[in-house]
Formats: structure tokens, sequence, C-alpha cells
């Protein structure tokens, strides 16, 4: 199974973004989705960018991995996904 999260682009250079995961900032190559600009919503799979997504549908997301994961561990707030709260 694989995993994407989504994140905020902060900055691009080139081909490739620094994203935000809540506040944990990563390197990402936009090669997949060259029309990906600063303060937009990136679905992240493997360092790259698959997606473009709305506000929206990042915070659905993220809500979504906050409620699945929650439900498997009764102390999701300080599990490994804490860091992706709505």
């Amino acid at each position: 199974m694989c995993l994407a999260v989504p994140g905020k682009i902060t900055s691009v250079k080139s081909n490739n973004a620094e994203v935000d995961f809540n506040g944990v900032k990563r390197a990402v190559s936009l090669d997949l989705v060259p029309e990906a600009r600063k303060n937009d919503y990136v679905l992240v799979h493997a360092g790259f960018a698959i997606q473009v997504l709305s506000p929206e549908e990042a915070q659905e997301t993220l809500r979504l991995f906050a409620e699945i994961y929650g439900k498997e561990h009764q102390d999701a707030a300080s599990g490994p996904l804490s860091h992706l709260k709505p």
C-alpha cells in the first residue's frame, strides 16, 4: 500500500519545492506537477508531488488521516502521525 500526504508549498526553485507538512519541511520534486506554485497544496509520495489539491481537499485528507489513526491507537496526539492534525 502506498501513502501520499498533503502539504503546502512554501517556496519553489526550478522543479523543486519546499513543502510544509504542518511544521515539518521537506524538499519535494515538482517534475510530475509542473503547474504547482507557491501556496498550493500538493499530494506527496516518495519525495514527488503527484497532484495539486484544493485547500479543502488537503484539510479533508488530513482529517481522515487523524480519524483513521485515532481508531487504531488510543493516543493519536503523541503518535507518529500527530503532525498531520487538521
